[in-house]
């Protein structure tokens, strides 16, 4: 945030080492900061009425918060983001920690339920909430077939070149006909081979655009039905896995429980689920968000260390992620995700080429 930098860059060295001490032992604590026990902590012999001082100037700045009369400090999301930003020391990840994530390696045998045990660790080692989102399959295509179950009801068959199959049920256009469910399925299968769906999917809307005139309607509209469909409209639900929602509940504070249980209201519905993706694809690297800067979570005052893991091919497929409350240990929590991620993009690629 520039106005979070701008401030930063504003302060002198006493005002940003007490703004520094007091965010590290909210963190490390969970409780307002005060002025004995930052005299205690600072590199220059200063008094307490000195300091408080500083900490009304800063809290003046919109960087601390002060939740009781006469009590200590704690920093506000703006300070939070501040002292992220521009303060943090990230650590190098624990010895414990790695070996905890790569004993997770090689346990299962289909990708969704390694990713499975390594969202358990992952929670386990951070003692947060873990999120995993599964990769869409991209390999190439072989063929696509559509089934009419009933009026309302038909499958998308979708045949991979490496073998693998997947059927989904959808509602088709209204006065379905079988000849228009086979002219869209030669019309998709003359582009699709060779092609992985995310790839077919650039191809055929602009196919079908370019070429309306020459398409029955119905297979035209039963054709963009196929897109929705086999982009994951309405399924990214199903690639998240959710682990360890508990350490939530450990770590809260009874008033906090009411947007806790909100929290866990949004990861049951899975609502809006498809922008946890979207959040890691503005670049490469772990990205913290704090308290509402994050809208998928931001009723429940918790912070959000997430980020993407790629293909052999350097493509974003997928994303792992810690929620937290917003005084989470972000130094040890970075590094954390960002080998997970790694670990996670790794074990697909070596899968992928075999």
């Amino acid at each position: 945030m520039a106005e979070a930098n701008e401030i930063l860059s504003e302060l002198n060295d006493r005002s940003r080492e007490v703004f520094r001490r007091v965010v590290e032992g909210y963190l490390e604590s969970g409780e307002p900061v005060g002025s004995r026990s930052l005299t205690r902590m600072l590199s220059e012999r200063i008094s307490a009425a000195t300091i408080r001082n500083v900490m009304q100037d800063l809290e003046f700045l919109g960087l601390l918060d002060s939740p009781h009369v006469s009590a200590g400090r704690v920093p506000t999301q703006l300070g939070l983001r501040m002292f992220v930003d521009g303060l943090l020391e990230v650590r190098d990840l624990d010895n414990s920690d790695r070996e905890k994530l790569d004993a997770t390696v090689g346990r299962s045998g289909d990708v969704g339920g390694l990713l499975d045990e390594i969202g358990s660790a992952l929670s386990g080692v951070t003692r947060g909430a873990s999120l995993v989102l599964t990769p869409k399959h991209e390999a190439p295509l072989k063929h696509i077939d559509f089934v009419s179950l009933a009026q309302d009801r038909a499958l998308v068959v979708i045949v991979f070149a490496d073998g693998h199959v997947e059927n989904r049920v959808f509602t088709p256009p209204p006065g379905l006909t079988p000849s228009a469910m086979r002219e869209a399925a030669n019309f998709i299968n003359a582009l699709a081979e060779g092609r992985t769906l995310s790839d077919l999917r650039k191809v055929m809307q602009a196919e079908v655009k370019a070429r309306r005139q020459e398409i029955d309607a119905l297979a035209a509209d039963l054709i963009d039905a196929g897109i929705a469909v086999w982009d994951g409209e309405g399924r990214s639900s199903e690639r998240l896995i959710v682990r360890g929602r508990a350490n939530l509940l450990d770590e809260s504070a009874e008033e906090e429980l009411d947007r806790i249980r909100s929290l866990f209201d949004d990861l049951e519905r899975k609502r809006d689920i498809a922008e946890f993706l979207e959040l890691t694809e503005d670049g490469e690297g772990v990205r913290i968000f704090i308290g509402s800067e994050n809208k998928l979570f931001s009723l429940s005052g918790s912070s959000l260390v997430v980020s993407p893991y790629m293909n052999a091919d350097r493509k974003i497929i997928g994303a792992v992620g810690v929620i937290g409350p917003t005084r989470l240990n972000y130094g040890r929590i970075v590094p954390i995700v960002d080998y997970t991620a790694q670990l996670v993009g790794k074990l697909i690629t070596d899968r992928s080429q075999r």
